[in-house]
């Protein structure tokens, strides 16, 4: 199984990853946040994890409820859009697990396949074929 660095909480679905607190890991998974940590995010293992090119995961059944204050709501919407643009993978945990080349490499070289219903990237499937 694949290892992840688990941020917050545990997910509520079964994402596929077995977590860890500490390195080595392959990949990181926000269980949740709260109102604050969403607003000033600047988790250095996060951070650390997308510079080098490793899949962050964010649970979005974690993330805090939008609050009725306008301009909060715009700032949260921000900050969501913010960790998309750095390249945070938003989940709900739905059986469709997107699968990056990363991790079809490790599946490949551990001689496994991905998940029933997973979604492979277009060089994840190439990986998966042999082709890479």
């Amino acid at each position: 199984m694949i290892r992840a660095l688990l941020m917050g909480t545990p997910p509520g679905a079964e994402l596929g990853y077995e977590y860890v607190s500490q390195a080595p890991y392959e990949a990181v998974v926000i269980g949740s946040l709260t109102l604050s940590q969403l607003l000033r995010f600047r988790e250095e293992p996060v951070l650390e994890a997308l510079a080098q090119g490793k899949p962050v995961y964010l649970y979005t059944p974690g993330l805090p409820e939008a609050p009725k204050n306008r301009a909060m709501a715009a700032s949260l919407t921000a900050a969501q859009r913010e960790l998309k643009n750095w390249g945070v993978l938003f989940t709900d945990g739905g059986r469709r697990r997107l699968v990056t080349a990363q991790e079809a490499r490790v599946l490949r070289s551990a001689g496994r396949q991905p998940s029933p219903g997973a979604v492979l990237t277009p060089l994840a499937k190439e990986i998966m074929e042999g082709k890479q």
